[in-house]
């Protein structure tokens, strides 16, 4: 069985990343969203409300199949790799200058872990431009995000501000 992983924050997860969920869930036997608790950042979302939005999309995205799970992790991903069996990392490129950065990393991890290979999925056009920090500085000032993140948790993400913004 092919297990590819598709790390990431996803604080929150956007259009982008679901495009390339859906992309990446045709290339392997299953997909693992691997959800990062990185200690380095803030998240805005828990953990637990990020996996919860991530399985929502999914449950709400019709072309999506069964093969897809979402699982936290921490600490290095290849470590996460040799724990669930994967041998392919999914990443995506918006810009070339993210190529070079990560680059160095898919170089690291298989340098680190020799079973594992990143595939990289170039953006679709419509997404180049978008990541979940642009989503999280229109929603914190109240702006139009429906455009930016999957409907089925645009509510959610509203809310997790306004709560913010009241506190």
């Amino acid at each position: 069985m092919k297990i590819g992983i598709y790390p990431g924050s996803f604080d929150p997860v956007t259009l982008g990343h679901l495009d390339i969920i859906i992309r990446a869930s045709r290339l392997v036997d299953k997909l693992i969203i691997g959800v990062l608790q990185n200690r380095s950042k803030k998240p805005v979302f828990s953990t637990e409300e990020r996996v919860e939005l991530i399985e929502r999309v999914i449950a709400s995205t019709p072309e999506l199949g069964d093969n897809i799970e979402v699982i936290s992790f921490d600490g290095l991903l290849v470590d996460f790799a040799k724990k669930i069996g994967a041998t392919i990392i999914v990443r995506g490129l918006r810009a070339i200058t993210d190529f070079e950065y990560e680059l160095q990393i898919a170089q690291t991890n298989h340098k680190l872990y020799p079973k594992v290979d990143t595939v990289f999925f170039t953006t679709s056009v419509e997404y180049s431009y978008l990541s979940s920090s642009t989503v999280r500085e229109v929603a914190g000032f109240g702006g139009d995000i429906s455009q930016f993140i999957p409907e089925s948790i645009v509510h959610s993400v509203y809310d997790k501000f306004r709560s913010i913004r009241s506190d």
